[in-house]
């Protein structure tokens, strides 16, 4: 009985709403109110005979006043009782003390003019005092008893240690606990200041991350930790996986501050061990050039360009236009949009950057200032069986945009490439080399005119969670429960997250003069083999165990290392952002190159693969084909 009547209680409070200000507000004129009445009783006992109650009513209503009208100018009455903290407290606590100096100066006009009425200032400090402790206490029993029934609810919940103790893991800490919709509740904190141990933090213990390395066997109880992945180290982070991968503890990846909203706690992943500090970007100097402008992205629907698509909306740009040929990926990025960003002007077009009518009707009717050109074929073992459509894409479309671009004076084009471009093996990477080439040679044409189109090329290598990244894969495979396919134990690559990459891209839009190749700064180069064990680990299995790994063979086009520059550029580090450097490379000759695309892409209309693949290593000498049925061609 007692207990069905406990649970009902807490059901009952649970589903309590949040009441409105103005009921909050006539709350608080209430305890005010109560709490008068109670001084006056003190003060001059119960007699209401006496002369002192007669302005009783009088001088109520005029504490009343007063303290309304400071609660209104310090709106205490916008806070919710069951949220509420040590700063309400606060702000009752001034606002009371305003409201009472207040009253006491009408005490002193009062004893001017009509003395018999007067009251001594110590019955408004006893006001002052009964009326703070009186709506502080109402707080904190509404507040407890809260709290307790979303506790009473925990034990459904998954317990988890919250590692490390700075201002946005406790935040994290209160927002779960205050939140009854997250699956989880906080049991402790795991902290590396030995000066906290034994210490309580919201009600939970600290233990020391010596103690928990050192004696983890006296933690068994410890089921899963959440981790902040921006705040910790690599090193930390990869320390501290592998003790957890070890005792099979569970590890969690807080979401950051701006996706607290989709209340998303994600189990760790190979993106929170990448081994980079974080990138930070001139937000003032990006918003000052992009502000009011409009904005086209190319392969807006793809992964780098719906990505820079996200980005963009926090630069206070006029217009963004989306365009990409997919067309059910492009109406996902808009109902995107419109959820996340609702005051962003934005249209998508349904276009082909191959066709230059198309991309003319646009660049008509927007004239965008801004143009962020991501729009590619990118599959290295599906272009090298189809080479044409590769220059259809990569290059023809390349130079329609890019054209475009100086003949309605765009102020700004940036091209999105890619590490293979460099030395390149495959016809993907080469036909990415020849864009960047014509796209140079517009740089170098425009280099002595003023106010024309700024050209600038960003080259990156691979990006993790990308529609070509190697992770959605490797993760299919392990929920299939293997064999995880590598294609060569030896075989590395540079790896960026999404985020990373495409902040990267709109700084060096920022930094850019016009002629210049942007490389990022990809960190260490990643073994493919040791991702898919770690990958293995993240899903709680022991790699060749529980899942093997099966070796492949390169696949075709493909080398065993990307490169980023080319051995004989300059490469000058001097630019603001220290992730960004910059290639110069060599002059090209347009009265050379030039007709040399034109039969190119003739070629591609009349010509078979072998002979378009020659014509691009006509412009493009260094493409030396790998693992390929066009190694043929490099035999002089």
């Amino acid at each position: 009985m007692l207990t069905n009547f406990i649970k009902k209680s807490v059901d009952c409070i649970r589903k309590v709403p949040i009441l409105p200000k103005w009921t909050i507000l006539l709350i608080d004129i209430i305890l005010c109110a109560f709490s008068f009445l109670l001084t006056c009783l003190i003060c001059y006992g119960i007699d209401f005979e006496s002369q002192i109650f007669y302005y009783f009513f009088l001088k109520l209503a005029v504490c009343v006043t007063v303290t309304t009208c400071f609660i209104l100018i310090f709106n205490t009455h916008k806070s919710i009782f069951r949220f509420s903290t040590y700063r309400d407290i606060f702000y009752i606590f001034f606002m009371l003390l305003f409201a009472n100096i207040t009253l006491g100066i009408f005490n002193l006009i009062f004893d001017r003019y009509f003395p018999e009425i007067n009251w001594s200032l110590s019955v408004w400090f006893l006001n002052f005092v009964l009326t703070f402790n009186t709506m502080a206490f109402f707080r904190i029993i509404v507040r407890l008893m809260f709290d307790l029934a979303r506790k009473s609810n925990s034990d459904v919940k998954v317990p988890i240690w919250i590692y490390g103790i700075l201002p946005s893991n406790i935040a994290f800490s209160e927002m779960i606990t205050a939140d009854d919709k997250i699956p989880y509740k906080i049991n402790g904190f795991i902290s590396t200041d030995k000066n906290s141990v034994h210490k309580k933090i919201l009600n939970q213990p600290v233990i020391f991350l010596d103690d928990f390395y050192k004696k983890i066997d006296k933690y068994r109880y410890i089921k899963a930790i959440l981790v902040n992945s921006k705040e910790v180290s690599i090193s930390e982070k990869q320390f501290l996986s592998e003790v957890c991968f070890a005792r099979n503890i569970e590890l969690l990846s807080a979401p950051s501050v701006a996706d607290w909203n989709k209340k998303e706690i994600k189990k760790f992943n190979i993106e929170d061990l990448l081994g980079r500090e974080p990138i930070t970007i001139n937000f003032e100097s990006i918003t000052k050039n992009l502000k009011g402008k409009n904005v086209l992205v190319t392969g807006a629907a793809g992964s780098i360009g719906s990505e820079i698509v996200r980005q963009l909306c926090g630069f206070e740009i006029d217009k963004l236009i989306l365009c990409d040929i997919a067309e059910t990926p492009l109406h996902n990025i808009t109902l995107e949009l419109e959820e996340k960003f609702p005051n962003i002007d934005f249209v998508a077009e349904i276009s082909d950057v191959r066709n230059e009518q198309v991309m003319r009707n646009i660049f008509e009717k927007y004239s965008p200032q801004y143009i962020y050109h991501a729009a590619a074929y990118k599959h290295v073992p599906m272009m090298e069986k189809q080479p044409k459509e590769a220059v259809r894409t990569n290059v023809l479309g390349t130079k329609i945009v890019a054209d475009l671009a100086v003949e309605f004076k765009t102020e700004c084009f940036v091209m999105v490439s890619t590490d293979k471009a460099v030395n390149p093996s495959s016809v993907m990477g080469a036909s990415k080399r020849v864009a960047e080439i014509y796209v140079r040679i517009h740089s170098q044409r425009l280099a002595k005119q003023k106010n024309q189109t700024r050209f600038i090329i960003t080259r990156f290598g691979n990006v993790l969670g990308s529609s070509g990244s190697v992770v959605p894969l490797f993760a299919k495979q392990i929920q299939q429960g293997g064999p995880i396919t590598v294609t060569h134990p030896d075989i590395i690559r540079y790896f960026m997250t999404i985020p990373e990459a495409c902040s990267l891209v709109l700084e060096a839009g920022n930094l850019g003069k016009g002629g210049e190749i942007f490389v990022f700064d990809m960190g260490e180069p990643i073994r493919i083999k040791d991702m898919a064990e770690e990958m293995i680990k993240f899903s709680g299995l022991i790699p060749h165990r529980d899942i093997k790994i099966e070796y492949t063979g390169l696949r075709q086009g493909e080398k065993l290392y990307e490169e980023i520059l080319y051995d004989n550029d300059n490469v000058n580090y001097s630019t603001e952002n220290k992730k960004i450097m910059i290639g110069k490379v060599r002059y090209h000759d347009e009265t050379i190159v030039l007709p040399r695309y034109n039969a190119l892409f003739e070629l591609c209309e009349t010509g078979n693969n072998n002979s378009v693949v020659q014509k691009i290593k006509d412009i493009v000498p260094e493409f030396i084909s790998k693992n390929s049925e066009y190694e043929a061609l490099d035999v002089k």
